[in-house]
């Protein structure tokens, strides 16, 4: 045990997910968990035999023989406690958005730098076993040149929390976009192999959750509908790429369509196609593949395994911390993927396309 990297969770949310994928990599240890449910805390301790809790994440960051921490707090603390804990001398792994804007993703990265740490972005959607598997095959020049990508998650009714931080734009940055649009934009973009986005074309709408409705059912998240609702539950955005092809971004919490929760990435090359279209979480039978034999098309369905996504995070960030190995998902990366979000917002409030004047694209990490 005295060799293995010992581990500090903040945050008791998400920070659960990240407990139970530490407790399936041996070489890892958690030692505290820091956050202000104190219920919800104690619970997660005990289930995954975590010996301390506290509700002051610097009791963590103040401790010599803590290594590492894993970050899963609202979107506003992302920045100043990523930063805290690096100047702190440890290693971060922080849940998804990197911050409130790609500014904050920058600051975080250049103290990740200075400090010679490892960083990484739990960007866990990328490691579903059938994203892997389409992955490889892209990459094999399976699909040909991929020159249309459509990804999206999509809602029904999904707000996480009507009055709470989520629905804050100061305390969240953004809504469905920031929320579930960063993870499908980075599957995407990790699929066709981290092109540059040069112009964005978008628009946001907040229509269901200033009237109260499309709160997400169930005792999850808290519901305080009295309270404004300052963030899009709707966006839409068109990407062009320097290669020539273009990505269709849908995102919602909350629309009167017929999903439920579903999201996925659908992929067009001018050698076969495929699709990854998840429907309420299902973790197989996802995947698709589509192409010609003699002439005549075909699609496939691959018997892909349940793998733990954040399982697949940890393991590479234990291994960026004990082996020295580039981290992916990168904090480069996270920076991209916010600075896109940044340009989203950009062209919907201005109402017409822009053109991204630093082009946006992730540094190419070990796993391309």
């Amino acid at each position: 045990m005295a060799d293995n990297v010992r581990i500090g969770i903040i945050g008791c949310g998400i920070g659960d997910f990240h407990a139970e994928a530490y407790l399936l990599d041996k070489r890892a240890d958690v030692v505290s968990l820091a956050g202000l449910d104190i219920p919800r805390c104690l619970e997660i301790c005990k289930k995954h035999n975590i010996p301390e809790h506290t509700t002051n994440y610097e009791d963590i960051l103040s401790r010599a023989d803590v290594d590492a921490v894993s970050i899963a707090v609202p979107n506003h603390l992302h920045a100043p406690i990523a930063i805290a804990a690096l100047r702190a001398g440890k290693h971060v792994l922080l849940e998804k958005p990197i911050g409130l804007s790609a500014a904050e993703g920058e600051q975080i990265v250049a103290e990740a730098t200075a400090a010679g740490k490892v960083f990484g972005i739990s960007f866990n959607k990328r490691y579903r076993a059938d994203v892997e598997l389409l992955k490889a095959q892209a990459k094999a020049g399976a699909l040909g040149e991929i020159y249309y990508a459509k990804a999206f998650w999509m809602r029904r009714a999904g707000i996480p929390g009507l009055g709470t931080w989520f629905t804050s734009k100061n305390l969240a940055g953004g809504g469905s976009l920031i929320d579930l649009g960063v993870h499908v934009i980075d599957m995407a973009l990790w699929l066709m192999g981290n092109p540059t986005i040069t112009t964005v074309s978008a628009a946001t709408y907040s229509k269901l959750g200033p009237k109260g409705r499309g709160h997400w059912a169930g005792h999850r998240f808290q519901h305080n509908p009295d309270s404004p609702f300052e963030v899009d539950d709707l966006a839409t955005a068109f990407l062009r790429t320097d290669k020539g092809a273009v990505i269709q971004l849908e995102t919602s919490w909350a629309s009167y369509s017929s999903h439920t929760d579903d999201h996925g990435v659908i992929l067009m090359g001018d050698e076969g196609g495929a699709e990854i279209r998840i429907h309420d979480y299902q973790k197989t039978g996802a995947l698709k593949f589509f192409t010609d034999m003699n002439g005549v098309p075909v699609d496939t369905q691959p018997r892909t395994i349940v793998q733990h996504e954040h399982q697949q995070i940890i393991k590479r960030f234990i291994d960026a911390i004990t082996l020295g190995v580039p981290m992916t998902p990168s904090g480069q990366e996270g920076v991209d993927r916010a600075r896109i979000i940044d340009s989203i917002y950009e062209s919907a409030a201005l109402g017409h396309e822009i053109t991204i004047n630093q082009p946006v694209q992730a540094a190419a990490t070990a796993a391309d």
